[in-house]
C-alpha cells in the first residue's frame, strides 16, 4: 500500500515578525506520539499507539444506571442490556434492564452488597449472581415474579463466600465461578444438586467462558491459570492451557477461529491465605482476600503492576499480545474480527491489534473510571463503568463527526505562530482548526477557531497559548502536527549574586586536595548557607585562598536564550562601573584581590542574550552584588615593648599597637620562647576597631634572656609578627 504523506510547509522567523525582535529562532511545538496525543480530548476519535488519529466509532452515553458500580452486563436478542450493579451496603445488589433507547427498569433487588454476574437466556429469563455470601437467581426479563434460587452456595461442601462469573452450556446447565474457596461448580437449570466440577488452589475463580464445542474456559487469581475442561465428556479434567506471569485472570474472550484471549493483572507472589492447623478450643479469624481488579475498580485506585493482554492459539501455543502499564483490563470482548479491552482506572477502551504485537487504538474515553463489563448488541457493544455506574454504546461504524482537540500548549512567553506542519495520510481525510490566547484556560477570553489552509496557513494572534484541534472524517488519519511559534525576545534575568573573598575556583583538580569553601546562595539555605541546584547551579567548590575573589551568580532567559555575561566593579562610593571580565560564558568568575585596592567594593553582572541575536536585537539585564571588601595588606603594627619584672615568679610586662586601613583587628597572639601561641585580648576585650591596643603580662620560669613574639590578624587573615628580646 503507497501512503500519501501531506507536509504543510515550514516558514522562517523573518517571515512571522516585522519589527518585533525573536528569540533564539522559530521554534516549533510537536505532537506526534501516542503519550502526546491522549493528554487531548477525543471525541469519537480514535488515537493509534503509533499516535495516528483516525476517525473511531461513534461512542455515547446510553444512560446513568443509578449506582456507583456496575459490576456485570449482558444482552438478549431484542437488544435489551441488563447490568448487575452493587453498592458499599447491604441490598445494593440490582439488575438494571436497558431498552435499545436507554430506558431503565428495575427487574431485580437482592439483600447482597452486588451483582457480579448476569446472563440473558435466550427463553426471556436472566441468571444473576450476587456476593459475597450471596446465590444465583433465575428472574424474568420483565421483572415479575419472585426470583427463583438456581444455586446456593451454602447447601455445597466448599461453602464459597464469592460468586464471581456465570456460563451456560449447550444443554442450558449453568457453570458458576467461585471463590475462597477456588471452586467450578455445574447446576442444572431446571432445578437439581449442584456438582464441583473442579477445585483449584488458588484464591478465587475468576471468570468463565463457554466456547461453541462445549469446552469451558476459567480463568483464575493467585496463581494466574488458564483453565480448559470438556464439559461433554465423562470423567473430564480440568487442564491448565497456560499460566500467565500474573497472578489474577481477569477476562476471557474467544475469536471466530478458535484463539482465545486473556487479561492478567497483579504481581505474583505468596498466597495471602496460608494453610494452618487448629486443635483445641480455639477462637479463629479468617480474612478474605478479594481479587486485587476488584479492589481497585472499588477503590479507584490503580493495580501498580498494570496488566497484560494474551493469546493462546487454537493449537494452544502461547504469546503475550500486549502491555499496559496504566491500566487494568476488566473485561475483553472479540467483535467482528476485533478484540476490545475496557479499561480501568481512566475509562479506556482499547482495541487490541491482534496481528501486531504490542499495537492497540484507543477508541474511547469513557465518562467513569472503570470499564468493567462489555455485552454484544445490534450494530455495537455496550459498556458499563463503574465509578460512576453509566452504560455507553459503542457502535460498530466509523462515526460520521468526530473531533479531536489537543492539549493547550504554553509558549512561556509572548509569541507569534507561524505555519503548521501536519503529517497526514490524505489531505481530504480532515480539517484543522487554530485558536490562541493570553490566559491559560481557553473557555473565555481566547480568539476563534480558524480554519489552516492547504499549505500551513492561518492568522490567529499573538499570544502566549495555543491550541489545534482536527475533524475527521472517514478514512482520514493524523500522524502528527507541529506548529511554527516565534517569541518575542525578552530580557535575561540575573537572580542572584553572590561574591566570596578569600576564594578561587581551581582550574583543573590538584592532586592534593586543598581546604575548600562552599559558595553559596543564601536564598536557598536552609541554615544561612543553602544548595543551589537550578540552572546547573550545583554548590561550587573553590580553593581557599586569601588572594582572590570569586563571584557566581544565578541567571535566566524566559526564551531559552544562551547568554553571555560580563562582571564589572566599583568602589562604594564611586559613580563609574569599570569592567573587570566579559565574554564570560561560566556563571562563575574567579580574579586575583590584587586587581583592586584594598577598600570596599560592589560587583555588578550584565547578561547578555548577544550569542544568538544581532546587535540591534540583543537584550541584557544585570543585578549589583552586596557590597564586600578586599583587604590584602597585613595589620601595621606599632613598637613592641616588653619588660622583665623581677619577682617570684618573673614577669614579662608588654604593650603593644597595632592598625589596619581597611579590616579591624581581628585577633593577637603570643609566644614566649617558641612555646605555643597564646591568644591575648586588647585593652576592652571586644576586637572591633581599625586599631587595638594590647597590655598584658606573661609570667616566666627563670628570670633570665626571653624572646618574646606577637602576631595580630586583621578580619581577613592578613597577619604581621613582632618580636622583642628580654632580659
Amino acid at each position: 500500500m503507497i501512503r500519501r504523506t501531506l507536509v504543510m510547509g515550514f516558514v522562517t522567523a523573518a517571515g512571522l515578525l516585522h519589527g518585533v525582535a525573536a528569540a533564539q529562532g522559530t521554534k516549533l511545538w510537536s505532537v506526534s506520539r501516542y503519550e502526546e496525543m491522549e493528554r487531548g480530548t477525543a471525541e469519537n476519535v480514535a488515537i493509534r499507539s503509533d499516535g495516528r488519529l483516525e476517525a473511531g466509532p461513534a461512542a455515547g452515553l446510553l444512560t446513568a444506571v443509578g449506582k456507583n458500580y456496575a459490576w456485570s452486563l449482558s444482552s438478549d436478542g431484542a437488544g435489551n442490556g441488563y447490568a448487575g450493579l452493587g453498592g458499599t451496603v447491604s441490598g445494593s445488589a440490582v439488575v438494571m434492564k436497558i431498552s435499545p433507547e436507554g430506558k431503565s427498569t428495575q427487574i431485580f433487588a437482592g439483600k447482597e452488597l452486588a451483582v457480579q454476574a448476569v446472563r440473558a437466556l435466550p427463553d426471556g429469563s436472566v441468571l444473576v449472581a450476587t456476593s459475597p455470601d450471596g446465590k444465583v437467581y433465575r428472574v424474568l426479563a420483565s421483572g415479575e415474579g419472585t426470583p427463583v434460587v438456581v444455586f446456593d452456595p451454602a447447601a455445597t461442601e466448599e461453602k464459597p463466600k464469592y460468586l464471581w462469573d456465570l456460563a451456560v452450556g449447550r444443554g442450558g446447565e449453568v457453570y458458576v465461578a467461585a471463590g475462597a474457596p477456588a471452586v467450578v461448580y455445574r447446576v442444572p437449570l431446571g432445578g437439581g444438586k449442584a456438582e464441583a466440577l473442579f477445585k483449584t488452589a488458588d484464591q478465587h475463580i475468576r471468570c468463565l467462558m463457554m466456547a461453541g464445542d462445549g469446552t469451558l474456559w476459567a480463568g483464575s487469581d493467585g496463581a494466574g491459570v488458564i483453565y480448559r475442561f470438556a464439559t461433554g465428556v465423562a470423567g473430564a479434567k480440568p487442564f491448565a492451557a497456560y499460566s500467565a506471569p500474573k497472578r489474577e485472570i481477569t477476562a476471557l474472550a474467544m475469536d471466530a477461529a478458535g484463539n482465545v484471549y486473556a487479561s492478567g493483572v497483579g504481581a505474583k507472589g505468596r498466597t495471602t491465605l496460608p494453610p494452618f492447623s487448629v486443635t483445641g478450643n480455639v477462637a479463629v479469624t479468617i480474612t478474605f482476600s478479594q481479587p486485587g481488579s476488584s479492589s481497585a475498580a472499588a477503590a479507584n485506585t490503580l493495580v501498580p503492576e498494570g496488566s497484560e493482554i494474551y493469546r493462546i492459539a487454537a493449537d494452544g501455543a502461547p504469546q503475550k499480545l500486549l502491555t499496559l502499564k496504566d491500566d487494568v483490563v476488566y473485561a475483553l470482548a472479540e467483535r467482528n474480527g476485533s478484540l476490545f479491552a475496557a479499561t480501568g482506572n481512566r475509562g479506556r477502551v482499547y482495541r487490541v491489534d491482534t496481528a501486531v504485537a504490542g499495537r492497540f487504538t484507543d477508541v474511547a474515553h469513557l465518562e467513569g473510571a472503570q470499564g468493567m463489563a462489555f455485552a454484544a448488541v445490534k450494530n455495537g457493544l455496550l459498556v458499563a463503568t463503574s465509578n460512576s455506574g453509566k452504560v455507553f454504546r459503542i457502535g460498530d461504524g466509523v462515526s460520521p463527526t468526530a473531533t479531536y482537540t489537543s492539549e493547550v500548549f504554553d509558549a512561556q512567553g509572548f509569541a507569534q505562530w507561524g505555519r503548521a506542519e501536519v503529517r497526514a495520510g490524505a489531505a481530504a481525510g480532515y480539517d484543522l482548526y487554530v485558536r490562541s490566547g493570553n490566559v491559560e484556560s481557553p473557555l473565555t477570553g481566547w480568539s476563534e477557531w480558524t480554519r489552516v489552509g492547504v499549505d500551513g496557513s492561518y492568522t490567529v494572534p499573538a499570544g502566549r497559548f495555543v491550541q489545534w484541534k482536527a475533524e475527521m472524517r472517514s478514512g482520514g488519519a493524523v500522524d502528527s502536527v507541529a506548529l511554527n511559534y516565534l517569541q518575542k525576545n525578552v530580557a535575561p534575568v540575573v537572580d542572584d549574586v553572590v561574591v566570596q573573598p578569600g576564594a578561587r575556583v581551581a582550574p583543573s583538580t590538584a592532586a592534593a586536595t586543598p581546604p575548600t569553601v562552599q559558595v553559596a546562595f543564601a536564598s536557598a539555605a536552609s541554615n544561612g548557607v543553602g544548595v543551589v541546584t537550578d540552572n546547573g547551579m550545583n554548590p561550587l567548590t573553590a580553593q581557599k585562598d586569601k588572594t582572590a575573589v570569586t563571584v557566581r551568580w544565578m541567571a535566566h532567559d524566559d526564551n531559552g536564550d544562551d547568554l553571555m555575561f560580563a562582571v564589572w566593579y566599583r568602589g562604594v562610593g564611586e559613580a563609574n562601573w569599570r569592567l573587570l571580565k566579559d565574554k564570560i560564558t561560566e556563571r562563575y568568575y574567579s580574579f586575583d584581590s590584587a586587581l583592586l585596592p584594598d577598600g570596599s567594593y560592589e560587583l555588578k553582572v550584565v547578561a547578555s542574550d548577544a550569542p544568538v541575536h544581532t546587535d540591534a536585537e540583543t537584550l541584557a539585564g544585570e543585578r549589583v552584588s552586596d557590597e564586600f571588601v578586599v583587604d590584602t595588606a597585613p595589620p601595621v603594627p606599632g613598637a613592641l615593648t616588653a619588660v622583665l619584672v623581677a619577682g617570684s615568679p618573673a614577669k614579662i610586662h608588654a604593650t603593644l599597637e597595632a592598625r589596619d586601613a581597611t579590616s579591624p583587628i581581628a585577633h593577637a597572639e603570643y609566644s614566649v620562647d617558641a612555646e605555643p601561641w597564646q591568644y591575648v585580648e586588647p585593652v576592652g576585650q571586644v576586637s572591633d576597631s581599625l586599631a587595638e591596643r594590647y597590655d598584658f603580662t606573661v609570667p616566666v620560669e627563670t628570670a633570665g634572656e626571653h624572646v618574646l613574639a606577637v602576631r595580630v590578624y586583621d578580619r581577613y587573615e592578613n597577619v604581621i609578627a613582632v618580636k622583642a628580646l628580654v632580659r
